[in-house]
């Protein structure tokens, strides 16, 4: 009776295990025409920032199935915490003023926020493929000391995974020493979503890198760039860059916004140049 009883279960099982295929296929289904159902219902914000946040929403919550320390795990959730609040301020089109607007379009807009304060977001198109820049801005990070005159150094102090970084960044002193020496301890995290890519960051600590002498250790965040093919010109790619910085020590504000919109500008300026070569 007992080995007949067990034949049974395990037909009942294998029977089960063979479905699962197709229960995962049906769910599958079931997810992408909700997706599809939420990004046309909600009014506004573009579809790109629906899906992105969705998917990584999903992708965060299976996070605990990973090996990771409290500590990594930690660095993980900030960076997440990053995108999402950098996703919310982009989708929100309101009361964005315009900064500056270059000859070649590159703009550069603001706004102010009760609970950041001041953010300035830069709209360009690159001629270059996607792949191109998200390889020079993600891949190749480490390098961006020798293209952007704005930057002294970037270097990674840890990965977490396939998409979180703890990076510690060195800005150059501006013209006439009017912003001295800033240093940033960041943790960053790219996403890659169908035809959109995501860089998110904001400030954290790290116990290994303790504030630098020479340097005034300021703190940015919640920042992004998005990048995504130009429509009808997969060999272009729209860049958007929200900045959020505090710059720390007195500084009048007038200076600040000088400060930061042009760099903003600069960088595409000098990221071009470096895509050229």
């Amino acid at each position: 009776m007992l080995p007949a009883t067990s034949k049974l279960c395990a037909a009942i099982s294998y029977r089960h295990l063979r479905n699962m295929t197709g229960l995962r296929r049906q769910a599958a289904v079931a997810i992408s025409q909700e997706l599809s159902r939420l990004a046309c219902r909600s009014p506004g914000p573009s579809a790109w920032i629906h899906q992105v946040r969705r998917r990584s929403s999903l992708l965060s919550s299976r996070l605990e199935e990973k090996p990771f320390s409290e500590m990594e795990m930690s660095y993980i959730k900030q960076g997440e915490e990053a995108l999402q609040k950098s996703l919310r301020i982009l989708e929100d089109q309101d009361d964005w003023k315009t900064e500056t607007v270059a000859g070649n379009g590159d703009k550069v807009l603001s706004k102010v926020l009760p609970d950041v304060g001041k953010v300035f977001r830069l709209e360009v198109v690159v001629d270059q493929p996607l792949d191109t820049v998200y390889g020079e801005l993600v891949d190749n990070m480490e390098q961006m000391g020798d293209w952007n005159p704005n930057v002294k150094e970037v270097r990674i102090l840890e990965k977490i995974g396939k998409d979180t970084v703890i990076t510690h960044e060195k800005a150059a002193a501006t013209p006439g020493n009017i912003v001295g020496p800033r240093d940033f301890v960041s943790v960053r995290c790219s996403k890659r979503r169908g035809s959109t890519c995501v860089l998110a960051g904001m400030s954290t600590t790290y116990r290994a890198m303790p504030e630098q002498e020479g340097f005034i250790r300021a703190e940015n965040g919640p920042t992004c760039m998005v990048l995504r093919p130009l429509p009808g010109s997969p060999s272009q790619t729209r860049l958007t860059w929200l900045l959020s910085i505090d710059l720390k020590g007195w500084l009048p504000k007038t200076i600040i916004n000088q400060v930061l919109s042009q760099t903003q500008v600069d960088f595409a300026k000098h990221l071009r140049q470096r895509l050229a070569r």
